[in-house]
């Protein structure tokens, strides 16, 4: 068994090197440039894209190739996309691969559960047919020189657990790392993840396995490297108002132990997001969208709920940070 500092550790992926081993998953809604920085600068190891469409590649769309937009700070970024297609897979990972500034991987989404992506063949809908997830990994290979990497679940539903012949299919077809979020598509993000079937998956698979599912804290995020023997982790709702987790499990692994941040540490991280934010999107959208993520940073907080109700209705920068600043006014200066 490994100690708990030597779970904390560089990754292979393919011919790429990564310093640690705690990523960023790739979130529809959430992880855009502003966000990932931020994630960047607490700490995070790798960054992947907002789920992406396949299609939106191989017709061009400056939209789709603009969602590509990273921070200088974002070292190792990979693109993820999804399709039920092996062409256009194959398509989406030569025009990302050409990109002047390529990411560092290309990533294929199996385990999205939205209706509105099943509905088409891809996400989970790919869960059900290993075969196709095979067909379309080994098109992207040959499409590019990037790692592809694939996230999964455990199955479709309860009935048909197979992330074995998931992931077996994507490493045949040459994925470097396979994710897997141990919930199956039934389940979408309820109920609880079996991280058993991480540990499973690492003891039978060839290629780096990543775990994801229930790690909300630092003390999660140990307790599954512990636990599972995984290669690494992939944050996902866990990093949600809080991009600290990732500083949270390196101090839970090197020292046993990591601080809360207080409700002034938490405010003053969503002033920054919503500078970075306005940087990236321009104010007005900006401040649009950083509604839920303020509602995030301020889940548990004393006063919260009035907080929040006064943060949904700020417009401008300024709006917030007279909010923000009314808020902590309230809040007692931490003791020396």
């Amino acid at each position: 068994m490994c100690r708990e500092s030597e779970l904390y550790h560089p990754v292979t992926i393919g011919g790429l090197e990564v310093p640690g081993n705690l990523f960023l998953a790739p979130l529809a809604g959430y992880s855009d440039v502003a966000f990932r920085s931020l994630c960047v600068s607490y700490s995070c190891d790798l960054t992947y894209s907002e789920m992406l469409s396949a299609e939106g590649f191989v017709r061009g769309s400056g939209g789709t190739f603009n969602l590509l937009a990273r921070d200088p700070r974002e070292r190792f970024f990979g693109a993820q996309i999804f399709s039920s297609s092996p062409y256009s897979a194959a398509r989406a990972a030569a025009a990302i691969a050409a990109l002047p500034v390529p990411p560092s991987l290309i990533d294929l989404n199996c385990g999205c559960p939205v209706p509105k992506v099943v509905k088409t063949g891809a996400g989970s809908a790919l869960l059900r047919n290993p075969r196709l997830v095979y067909d379309m990994v080994k098109a992207m290979k040959e499409s590019c020189a990037l790692p592809v990497t694939v996230k999964i679940r455990s199955g479709w539903d309860a009935a048909s657990i197979n992330y074995l012949e998931t992931a077996g299919a994507a490493c045949q077809g040459g994925a470097a790392l396979v994710c897997l979020h141990a919930r199956t598509r039934a389940q979408g993000y309820g109920g609880r993840a079996e991280w058993g079937h991480i540990r499973n998956l690492k003891e039978k698979c060839g290629i780096p396995v990543f775990g994801s599912g229930d790690v909300l804290s630092g003390e999660d995020a140990a307790r599954m490297l512990r636990e599972t023997g995984c290669d690494g982790l992939m944050f996902a709702r866990g990093a949600i108002g809080n991009p600290f987790i990732f500083r949270q499990t390196r101090d839970c692994l090197a020292l046993g132990r990591a601080a809360e941040p207080s409700a002034r540490e938490r405010m003053r991280m969503g002033l920054e997001h919503l500078d970075l934010c306005i940087r990236a999107k321009g104010e007005a959208l900006a401040c649009r969208e950083m509604r839920k993520h303020f509602a995030a940073y301020s889940k548990g907080l004393p006063g919260g709920a009035r907080l929040r109700a006064a943060l949904v209705r700020a417009c401008t920068a300024a709006d917030y940070r007279e909010t923000v600043e009314g808020y902590l006014g309230g809040i007692p200066e931490p003791g020396p």
